[in-house]
């Protein structure tokens, strides 16, 4: 009797879904071991239910496969990687011998560890030591000039404010010209008469109703 063909799909019964993959699991991992033995090639075989249970079949050492297979299809990636980390390494090292340079020269500008300089070396240093105080003093000069010219600034700024509070005291104290004028003339225009010595109380304040021949005594 010929068995039919098996259509290729998903097999929807959880029974025979399970039984399927028994038996074919364990058909694969035979004809991996028979493939190893006929061939004398290394086989490997690495099967996980869905259950996530784990089924494998090495001809040889499964570790030494996979870093094998590891290395064979990620070697030039890790080999471009090992270069790029050694090409940092490099770079590194002569930052740090350049950083030692400088702390060193830094050092000897300060004044230390000159015991190991020569006698050029200390000429060297020296002008530039006069070069650096040089370039400091100039630029202390000329903070000190613009704050000089602040201060000056701001004095002539004050002394105007104090001038023109004195000229508007002195116009609001003294009279204008026209008003002087006014009291000249009305100075000149009052009459001139010998009342000027007349008292308060010579003056008849009473006050009396009719004709002045007509008062009571």
């Amino acid at each position: 009797m010929v068995r039919g063909k098996i259509e290729i799909k998903r097999i929807e019964n959880v029974t025979s879904r399970q039984v399927t993959f028994s038996k074919r699991r364990k058909g694969l991992l035979k004809k991996a071991h028979e493939l190893s033995v006929l061939c004398d090639a290394q086989v490997a075989a690495i099967v996980f239910s869905q259950n996530g249970r784990l089924y494998d079949f090495a001809s040889s050492d499964m570790q030494k496969m996979m870093e094998r297979q590891y290395r064979e299809y990620f070697g030039a990636e890790i080999l471009q990687k090992q270069q790029y980390v050694q090409e940092l390494k490099n770079e590194m090292a002569i930052m740090v011998d350049k950083i030692e340079l400088l702390q060193l020269h830094c050092r000897k500008l300060m004044g230390q560890d000159l015991d190991s300089c020569s006698v050029d070396e200390l000429k060297e240093i020296t002008i530039k030591i006069e070069k650096s105080l040089t370039i400091v003093r100039s630029r202390k000069a000329k903070l000190s000039e613009d704050e000089i010219e602040k201060e000056t600034a701001q004095i002539a700024g004050e002394r105007e404010v104090l001038d023109e509070r004195s000229r508007l005291r002195q116009m609001f104290e003294e009279k204008p010209l026209w008003m002087q004028s006014r009291n000249l003339e009305s100075d000149k225009s009052a009459p001139s008469c010998g009342c000027g010595n007349m008292n308060v109380s010579d003056v008849e304040t009473d006050l009396s109703i009719g004709l002045p021949e007509s008062r009571v005594q």
